[in-house]
């Protein structure tokens, strides 16, 4: 063996025992150990030695109890400091004012149920009867909210441990003792409303728990109730929503599995349904976070789906620590969100961007100032549709006024196409030609239709958003946040149509068809007759996507139709002269010169660069003579 191999086999040797001195248990843990084990080892002789003389009566062998001792060394062998808070009884706690009473489990300090007593869950009982109960959030026995402590023992569950409780006043303290510390969840119930004020707080922990991160994790997984009718579209206005500190709010996928990491700073987060929320408001600001959307597989299950939080809770440095902390718990309710002056209004699913804003900032102070005045929600959006139609009448009027010009020239346009009978394109050209002659803008009755889609999209997020639609019952309707089940099928329609017919869908189509021709009766349509079946058709086309929709919807679009019809008749039939009209249209075309639009020159210019094109194919085809 040489030299090399020699050092080499020495240091070896070397490594080898210094790493079994320094992994040494020392004297005290030795001990410590054994005599676990020797309790634990005593107990279980003393249960063999009861079997083998015969202690087989079950009464005798469900009485055998562990002993304090073997049972306090083994909870201290998984719980450490924390072992005498490892053990005790669940109780119940209670706290309530006149909109909400919580319920409080001391098994992890928690909220187990929070039963909102405004609302109501409607349901069909066995015989098919329609009932109601109170609608309860956070009751699932799946749902977890865990601080996750880390510990010399190992990572300590708080749901895991027995607080002693203590109530005062709208106040209750859950506290877990740790030997000489203690960690502490606090709760107060305001007086009016759904606030709750909540502060955990670490206290002479700083030798139990490992706080070298700086935070304490904690783990918030809520199995969401199906709480609604319209079960498919609770389903996808709901998740999870959350806030930055220095970003504006965002959200996870409603439709599918989503994840999102949150490295910054995180000022709050909301497990949100469609119409109610649960939120946590930091004071200041959790280190950072993750939150996701979990969909059921089954859609059958009793869960809509599971939304799932961890933030880590800053609760390092001094001692005592205590980080403050505000939740909701309660319906999505503007005002109440909006007090928290922290963007907490934005888990209301309003729609984001422009139409979010006119839903906000226009429709719903609106429809909140008229039912400060008229107490049903129906005569509400009757209202409303009026003051909308009131305000866009100039518009409308300037819609009517050029579709009559339109059908003044329509025996023109007559006579113009069958002398260009056998050639559309120069059809089209002298048709634009006309239209400038005489001051008429085609376009002049697509405009108003353009600046009021808007407010139907706008519309079309508010109605199954708003929570003052909720239950909100209307001539037939029950629930104008719903669909109206005028007709139930007993059998599902495709594409998410549902069991039922909806009567405010089914009248809102039949009114867009009269509409639809009492409008376009006079309108040109050859040069492009797929319109005129398109515009018949589009109608019968939404029933389906509407059947399944928010009833308020359908009733204002049924109410918008009516309105519609209503200013057509009248406006035509009686505020435009139409012998007026006519002498308006050949006094424009006495004119000298008439200048042209922009968008109608660039038109036309089109028109005839095409027609130049089809003239010099003609030309470069030319027929074979003949033999």
């Amino acid at each position: 063996m040489d030299k090399n191999n020699i050092i080499g086999i020495t240091l070896i040797f070397m490594l080898f025992f210094a790493w079994s001195y320094l992994n040494t248990d020392s004297p005290e843990v030795i001990a410590e150990r054994q005599r676990v084990q020797d309790s634990i080892a005593y107990e279980q002789h003393k249960m063999d030695s009861l079997a083998q003389i015969g202690a087989t009566d079950n009464n005798t062998a469900s009485n055998i109890i562990e002993t304090d001792s073997a049972k306090q060394a083994r909870l201290a062998g998984s719980f450490g400091s924390f072992a005498t808070s490892a053990s005790g009884t669940e109780t119940l706690h209670t706290l309530e004012n006149d909109l909400i009473k919580l319920q409080f489990s001391n098994k992890g300090g928690r909220i187990v149920n929070a039963q909102l007593k405004n609302y109501n869950k409607l349901y069909d009982d066995a015989e098919g009867v329609e009932q109601k109960k109170v609608v309860e959030l956070l009751e699932d026995n799946k749902n977890k909210f865990e601080y996750e402590l880390q510990t010399n023992a190992g990572t300590i569950s708080t749901q895991n441990l027995f607080f002693t409780a203590e109530t005062v006043g709208n106040t209750i303290t859950f506290r877990a003792n740790a030997g000489s510390g203690y960690f502490e969840q606090k709760y107060t119930l305001s007086k009016e409303g759904y606030k709750i004020d909540y502060a955990v707080t670490s206290n002479g922990l700083e030798n139990v728990l490992n706080t070298s991160s700086g935070a304490v994790k904690l783990n918030w997984n809520t199995y969401l109730d199906k709480i609604e009718k319209n079960t498919y579209y609770e389903r996808i206005y709901s998740s999870v929503y959350f806030k930055e500190a220095e970003d504006d709010s965002d959200y996870c996928s409603c439709t599918s599995d989503d994840e999102e990491n949150l490295k910054e700073r995180v000022k709050w987060v909301s497990q949100s349904n469609q119409f109610f929320n649960t939120s946590i408001v930091a004071e200041k600001s959790f280190n950072s976070g993750r939150v996701a959307t979990v969909m059921m597989e089954d859609e059958d299950s009793d869960d809509l789906k599971k939304l799932e939080t961890t933030l880590m809770v800053p609760l390092g440095g001094a001692n005592p620590n205590t980080f403050n902390m505000a939740m909701y718990v309660g319906p999505n309710e503007f005002n109440r969100l909006a007090a928290f002056d922290a963007s907490l209004e934005d888990v209301i699913p309003y729609g984001w961007s422009f139409f979010g804003t006119i839903n906000r900032w226009v429709i719903r102070p609106l429809f909140n100032f008229l039912s400060t005045f008229i107490g049903s929600a129906g005569i509400v959006i009757l209202l409303l549709t009026f003051l909308v139609k009131l305000a866009l009448y100039p518009l409308t009027y300037k819609m009517l006024h050029s579709q009559s010009k339109m059908a003044a020239l329509k025996p023109r346009i007559a006579g113009m196409k069958e002398k260009f009978g056998d050639d559309p394109q120069k059809q089209q050209m002298e048709t634009m030609k006309m239209y400038r002659e005489y001051g008429v803008n085609p376009l002049g009755g697509c405009f108003p239709i353009v600046l009021q889609m808007p407010i139907w999209f706008a519309l079309y997020r508010f109605f199954p958003a708003s929570i003052d639609f909720r239950q909100a019952s209307f001539l037939w309707a029950t629930d104008l946040s719903s669909f109206d089940a005028f007709v139930n099928l007993g059998f599902d329609l495709p594409f998410n149509m549902g069991s039922h017919i909806s009567l405010f869908t089914v009248l809102w189509a039949i009114t867009t068809l009269i509409y639809t021709y009492y409008n376009s009766k006079h309108m040109d349509m050859s040069a492009n007759p797929a319109m005129k079946y398109m515009q018949y058709l589009m109608p019968v086309m939404f029933l389906g996507f509407f059947n399944s929709y928010a009833s308020g919807l359908t009733c204002y679009l049924l109410f918008s139709n009516i309105f519609n019809i209503a200013q057509t008749v009248i406006t035509k039939g009686y505020i435009i002269n139409q012998d007026k009209l006519e002498k308006e249209l050949v006094a424009f075309q006495k004119k000298p010169k008439k200048k042209k639009g922009g968008f109608q020159e660039r038109l036309e210019s089109a028109l005839k660069e095409q027609q130049k094109i089809k003239e010099a194919k003609e030309k470069q085809v030319k027929p074979k003579k003949k033999k």
